[in-house]
């Protein structure tokens, strides 16, 4: 059995690693009440989520840049018998959130339940160690805990990731389990009650096809935060170059975005496509099918990244980024390459200083 890496060995390390300074500076100054089982007070954890500085002069990092209220009821309903669901189109930071939200408070981000249109009831409930089961028949040894039962065994959050994805009739498992606090074993005779501490994270979007809606009683169950997309570009922008570049040093990609110009591009063509017109609103464009969220000018920031490094001289530029933004926008490849067409001759043309962008984009065309 091998050793685990250290984490900065690792490709992406859980949250409560990669901010582990900040966590037990925050625990040192941290004098406010703390509900049972919680690392951080309320105010702690909000503080660790939206950044600032301490008064010994460590600064923490803002985890998500949004609106300080949403995160304080976010923060809230997790500190009350209700469970928090976290809603919001693809790419609005629903995991990120949820992910740092479980390292402050619990201390561990580790325990998910990720949701797909196969996940069975038994990754919302538990499991079974079947060569016991046939040789000892059904006993405590022979059960295998989820991350919902071990949550509710410790005292700690639990991520449901992509809930809406899950097929009905097994989100219904989860009823029971935030109305009474429990968790029956009916194979057992016996229950697993939740300590005090146990609370449910969950994300889910309404945008992507094969959405299993939610029941009107398990909705009632969750107290529901919707995040929204960037309200400026402004902050987008600073979301996207802050993410490059942590996911850059965490790839070690010897490249540099110099200047703010690519990302401010990039962001400025998704946010233009997705609201169907332009930032100046003097001229309205059509959507594509894409999403387009503030995740995907991250992932195209960084592909951009990528090329710079090992086939560029270091330096992020137009066509290191238009081949991922024409992939990013171009889903539908009959519907959709017709809209980026018509989008790039009437206002990425139009544009003296994106002239660089236009061509590069104009060659990929030519090669299909």
């Amino acid at each position: 059995m091998t050793d685990a890496p250290a984490v900065a060995d690792v490709l992406r390390a859980h949250a409560e690693e990669g901010h582990a300074d900040e966590l037990a500076a925050l625990a040192t100054f941290d004098d406010r009440p703390r509900p049972p089982h919680w690392s951080l007070s309320p105010w702690a954890v909000t503080r660790y989520i939206l950044g600032g500085a301490l008064p010994d002069g460590t600064v923490i990092t803002p985890k998500y840049l949004g609106s300080e209220r949403l995160v304080e009821i976010a923060v809230a309903s997790l500190a009350t018998d209700r469970a928090l669901l976290l809603l919001g189109v693809p790419g609005t930071a629903k995991t990120w959130l949820s992910e740092h939200l479980a390292a402050a408070i619990s201390g561990s981000s580790t325990l998910v339940v990720q949701g797909t249109a196969g996940t069975p009831e038994e990754a919302l409930r538990y499991g079974w160690n079947y060569a016991r089961l046939l040789a000892e028949g059904p006993s405590r040894a022979a059960l295998v805990p989820g991350p919902v039962m071990r949550a509710m065994e410790t005292g700690t959050l639990v991520r449901v990731e992509e809930l809406t994805r899950i097929p009905s009739d097994v989100q219904d498992s989860l009823i029971t389990i935030l109305s009474e606090k429990t968790l029956p074993v009916p194979e057992l005779d016996t229950e697993i009650q939740a300590r005090k501490g146990f609370n449910v994270i969950a994300t889910a979007n309404n945008r992507d096809k094969g959405v299993n809606d939610l029941s009107s009683a398990l909705r009632r169950r969750f107290n529901t935060v919707v995040l929204p997309l960037p309200d400026s570009l402004e902050r987008e922008v600073e979301i996207v170059s802050g993410r490059v570049r942590s996911l850059g040093a965490a790839l070690e990609l010897p490249a540099e975005l110099s200047a703010l110009t690519e990302i401010r591009r990039v962001v400025t063509v998704m946010r233009e496509l997705r609201a169907g017109m332009t930032e100046d609103r003097r001229a309205t464009v059509k959507s594509p099918s894409a999403t387009l969220s503030t995740a995907e000018a991250i992932s195209v920031m960084t592909n951009g990244l990528a090329l710079a490094a090992h086939f560029g001289d270091g330096t992020v530029r137009a066509h290191d980024v238009a081949a991922s933004l024409v992939g990013a926008v171009i889903k539908d490849p009959v519907q959709d390459r017709v809209i980026w067409q018509e989008y790039l001759e009437t206002v990425v043309r139009n544009r003296p200083d994106w002239t660089d962008l236009y061509r590069a984009c104009r060659e990929l065309d030519e090669l299909d």
